[in-house]
């Protein structure tokens, strides 16, 4: 490009300037050079790892291939690519403040980079809502767990929108504007600041995503809060209408038909579902506090991750918006950066956070990581149901 049509763009000369500190706050002296790459590298082998055990868990454990589960293998493939490629391609830009990679590596590099990122978060929110039903409606959700063609169906969708939402921009704005605003030896998208559009963008991709998530966990907590109040009336009731039958739980309310029933509400009770107490509309005191147990455990565990969602997100995202509005003059580019890698960080700490969500999990991970100790009568009878 001539110096006489640089002149003539000054959010051009802007962009240079900007590249300019950027590189000159780069040259990082040879102990912090040190320390931010063991930092960063084992940023990458904590995400590639604990994703990795995951989709691994899925091909050890049969019982985790369910219909609810593989929203949780399909957030683990995205936040296992962000690892993989994402951040290793980044860590020699951030270290020298240069991109040496070619503009076409930068292309493939944004469009991957926004496409994962944005697809881990639409998988949590894929995941609360699944969540919600099971707990929510129970009945209807259950029935429909044998159709595996819906999850595939939702799991595809993620990946349909997280593209649509910044992979044609970043492909064609350059084609659009009529020329590309940035420079040679730098690697950031044509909107980069354009304030309108990463205002709508960001409605997409977090303001209105957390706002599902929080309603979806809300309506779970009121869910169980109701069910507790139920519980608790039923418990007392029958406690007052059968002193008797203070001796364990299921005992029988008659002689005859009392046994039917525990036999009824004690099979569903075994079940791995957190809602299929629902099934049997009579009250019981034998499924009503293990079904609320496991349904207070999805809220908390689901509220961990909308926390976590949140203070990873919320700061580079607003961050991104301020800056876009301001062309960049009221944040400093280090501050840009931190945020850029709280994001990544959601990434490494997503996989620990399935264990929280179910057991099941876990019994896959020590299936993995301690194989010497499923060799138990327990584990038996869970996989052969």
């Amino acid at each position: 490009m001539s110096e006489g049509e640089s002149g003539s763009y000054s959010s051009l000369r802007y962009l240079t300037n900007v590249t300019a500190r950027i590189q000159s706050s780069s040259a990082f002296s040879g102990p912090v050079f040190v320390l931010l790459m063991a930092m960063m590298v084992t940023l990458v082998v904590v995400i590639v790892l604990g994703n990795a055990l995951v989709i691994l868990a899925f091909k050890v454990d049969k019982s985790l291939r369910r219909q609810c589960n593989y929203y949780f293998l399909n957030l683990a493939i995205s936040d296992f690519l962000v690892g993989a490629f994402c951040i290793p391609v980044y860590i020699p830009y951030t270290l020298t403040g240069r991109w040496t990679l070619g503009r076409g590596l930068c292309k493939l590099w944004l469009v991957m980079d926004y496409l994962l990122c944005s697809a881990s978060v639409f998988n949590i929110v894929l995941i609360s809502y699944d969540r919600f039903l099971s707990v929510t409606r129970a009945v209807s959700y259950r029935a429909r767990q044998s159709l595996s063609h819906q999850a595939v169906i939702k799991m595809i969708a993620v990946w349909v929108l997280a593209f649509v939402l910044y992979g044609p921009a970043i492909i064609f704005w350059e084609l659009l504007v009529g020329r590309s605003r940035v420079p040679k030896d730098e690697c950031f998208a044509e909107f980069y600041y354009s304030w309108s559009f990463l205002l709508s963008a960001s409605t997409l991709e977090f303001f209105s995503p957390f706002i599902s998530v929080a309603f979806f966990n809300l309506s779970i907590y009121l869910s169980i809060r109701r069910r507790r109040r139920r519980s608790g009336d039923t418990h007392l009731h029958l406690q007052l209408s059968e002193p008797a039958a203070d001796q364990g739980e299921g005992v029988p309310l008659s002689n005859t038909s009392g046994l039917k029933l525990t036999r009824i509400v004690s099979i569903p009770s075994q079940s791995s579902s957190p809602s299929i107490g629902k099934l049997d509309p009579s009250p019981s005191r034998s499924i009503h506090p293990s079904r609320l147990s496991r349904d207070k455990k999805i809220a908390k565990s689901l509220a961990i991750i909308v926390c976590v969602f949140a203070i990873c997100w919320a700061p580079y995202t607003l961050l991104m918006i301020i800056r876009a509005a301001c062309r960049g003059r009221c944040i400093q580019h280090h501050w840009y950066e931190v945020t850029f890698w709280l994001l990544w960080l959601n990434s490494a700490i997503n996989p620990f956070l399935y264990p929280l969500c179910h057991s099941s999990f876990r019994r896959a991970f020590k299936k993995i990581l301690c194989p010497g100790r499923n060799s138990t009568p327990t584990s038996a009878l869970r996989a052969s149901q």
